[in-house]
């Protein structure tokens, strides 16, 4: 017989019945030489403390580092879970072979092999590596089985994620709380804990770091010149003497590497006084002095549709757009996976590979028949691409930007029965598939060059200052037709602040090189302002890139091997810090409690919050995935710094005290 068993058991049952197992037994499914069976999510974990010692069952700062030689597992305690795992346990102790059939992911590996460990599984193994749960894809799935041996680095990178968290979050916490808790509070129960964590006290960090830099901040003022010509604002300007000394300095550089760098010629930065006098002194000098057109300079750009979804962009956008929280989302892309309309979530690409380009007619005609509500929201949209080859762009079929698993996209399964949330999702998901076959949206940006003379005065020679405008014109829209839904046009103040283009969308006069006339010289005050707090949006996009902040694409992918946390495990993080009331929400914003700032204050040790170092931990887990690290060095090294962070907080003779609270 052979045993395979899944993650849940909605999941148990969609496999079951592609394999012909129809017979329900208790706890698992039969048919056709195989039994189906499933887990809950986590049935097993590692040990606790007081598992290994009795030593460690007391809480005492003389027992810390607490070290285990060898670390175990153990059932969860819960009736449900050991009555499942018995069933389990019988099913492979007779069986032939099993197949895993767990998530296709870190987690998934994890939570499959514990298991089958504890149930003491001695017959080979497969492993079913599917990115969704389709019929086809199962079918697709079970005709190309791996051998268990395949995913080995795949399951000691779980569990060195796994024991490092252990490691520093048992002895941590422990240490902390007894050094620094007020003693009042000891009996107060769970609330009284003062919870470190691997990834949640850096992610704490920067939200405390942010918060600090708001309340510190000192505005500086300053007052900006622009003037009105043939109604059109120009913008004064100047020479960004500092960037251009440096672009100079990058071409010598290159040439003296044999390199050839193209110099990027003028660079003009806003035209800024530090006082109101001295900027209506130059108003008042110019006003009667004709503005004069240097030079027009019209250039055509494209812009490629968006990347596809990862979860964090996801998660992202769903925040931004509807305001739902992380863990929200993740729910509702879970459930959407699981009723097989979209693709394995749990992902950190945003591309697909070379043999899903095949696949997409048939998936962009399930997305055709969609309707909500008797309406065919695609349907038009999908039949402007149809009937002719669609587009295969390197920025969406990448084989080397995938590893586990693709961008999420739509199944091709028709939908029925979402919620409204699940819908919303599910729009997102479909329009974005839809976008990447569209052409690029094409524009037209306008830059204006002007000038106005300086009046003579005594002592004073005259001088010119320059002018600027831009105006971007779209010629033609491609892609950007797909987004033409109000419910996704909706722009939240998030969305506005991050609009960096200069250049702003609307047509202009048409001038003309010496030209030149009367304008209108107006002075505006200018000052500057601190950064945003964090929305879980933006929160997400931090622990992204360690902390650092990156608008580009691109570079952001690079910086994901050195973010914190799992795409798959932030948004439980985010919740784990407000459930421990050391952070908020204040509308769309995430702010820290009195008890989380205190908390990042009495840690000295940066190991335990530095976004920087975390990252560096997490580049290590994949690279024990990618089998270029070893899992050892890696639980060596974190025993090592354990050890250290002991000492040192041992050693601190002050009286530090924190008094827990939920505000």
């Amino acid at each position: 017989m052979i045993v395979c068993i899944a993650e849940k058991p909605s999941v148990a049952k969609d496999i079951a019945q592609v394999l012909g197992a129809t017979s329900s037994r208790q706890g698992y499914m039969e048919g056709n030489g195989y039994q189906v069976t499933w887990t809950f999510g986590h049935l097993c974990t590692l040990k606790e403390p007081h598992d290994y010692t009795e030593m460690w069952k007391r809480w005492g700062l003389g027992a810390l580092p607490m070290i285990p030689q060898r670390f175990g597992i153990k059932l969860i305690d819960d009736e449900g879970i050991k009555r499942q795992f018995a069933i389990i346990e019988k099913l492979m102790q007779n069986a032939d072979s099993i197949i895993n059939c767990g998530d296709a992911g870190q987690e998934g590996e994890l939570i499959q092999r514990w298991v089958m460990q504890k149930a003491g599984a001695k017959c080979p193994v497969k492993r079913l590596w599917i990115s969704s749960l389709t019929e086809e894809s199962i079918r697709e799935g079970f005709n190309s089985l791996k051998d268990q041996k395949d995913y080995e680095p795949l399951y000691m990178a779980g569990l060195s994620r796994a024991i490092g968290d252990w490691l520093l979050g048992m002895n941590a916490t422990r240490l902390y709380t007894l050094k620094y808790r007020n003693q009042d509070r000891r009996n107060s129960g769970a609330g009284s804990v003062l919870s470190i964590g691997r990834v949640q006290t850096p992610t704490l960090a920067m939200i405390v770091n942010r918060q600090k830099e708001i309340e510190n901040f000192v505005p500086r003022k300053s007052w900006v010149l622009s003037t009105l010509y043939r109604d059109t604002k120009f913008s004064a300007i100047t020479h960004d003497e500092d960037a251009e000394a440096e672009d100079r300095a990058n071409v010598e550089k290159a040439k003296a590497e044999g390199k050839t760098l193209k110099p990027k010629g003028d660079i003009f930065m806003p035209l800024e006084y530090a006082t109101e006098e001295e900027g209506i002194a130059v108003l008042e000098n110019i006003k009667n002095n004709p503005l004069t057109i240097l030079s027009t300079q019209k250039k055509k750009g494209k812009e490629a549709p968006p990347y596809l979804y990862d979860l964090t962009s996801l998660q992202v956008d769903c925040n931004k757009k509807f305001g739902f929280t992380a863990e929200q989302t993740l729910n509702i892309i879970q459930s959407l996976y699981e009723k097989k309309v979209t693709t394995y979530p749990r992902v950190d690409t945003r591309f697909l590979t070379d043999d899903i380009y095949a696949k997409c007619p048939q998936m962009l005609n399930g997305v055709f028949q969609v309707k909500f509500n008797g309406v065919a929201p695609y349907a038009q949209l999908i039949k402007a691409i149809g009937g002719k080859k669609l587009n295969k762009s390197k920025k969406v079929f990448d084989n080397s930007k995938v590893t586990d698993h693709h961008a999420i996209i739509p199944t091709g399964v028709i939908p029925a029965g979402l919620t409204d949330m699940e819908r919303k999702v599910y729009d997102l998901v479909a329009r974005a598939f839809i976008a990447v076959f569209y052409p690029d949206c094409l524009f037209e940006t306008t830059t204006v060059m002007a000038e106005v003379p300086t009046t003579a005065t005594e002592g004073n020679d005259s001088e010119k200052i320059l002018f600027r405008t831009s105006g971007k014109v779209i010629t033609d829209e491609g892609w950007k037709v797909v987004f033409k839904n109000p419910e996704q046009q909706e722009k939240t103040p998030d969305e506005a602040e991050e609009k960096t283009d200069d250049a702003e969308e609307h047509s202009m006069p048409v001038f003309v090189k010496g030209e030149s006339g009367p304008h209108i010289p107006s002075l505006s005050e200018k000052q500057t302002t601190p950064p945003p707090y964090y929305t879980e949006a933006t929160l997400l996009r931090a622990m992204e890139t360690a902390g650092k902040f990156v608008d580009n694409e691109e570079l952001r992918a690079a910086m994901k091997e050195n973010g914190i946390g799992r795409p798959s495990s932030r948004a439980n993080i985010i919740e784990t810090l407000f459930r421990r009331h050391y952070i908020r929400r204040e509308r769309k914003r995430v702010v820290a409690t009195t008890t989380g700032i205190e908390l990042i204050d009495l840690i000295h040790e940066d190991l335990l919050k530095s976004p920087e170092l975390t990252g560096i931990w997490e580049k290590k887990l994949r690279d024990i995935e990618h089998k270029t690290y070893d899992a050892g060095q890696f639980i060596n090294e974190l025993k090592q710094q354990i050890t250290a962070i002991v000492n040192q907080v041992l050693a601190d003779n002050s009286n530090r005290k924190l008094e827990i609270t939920e505000k």
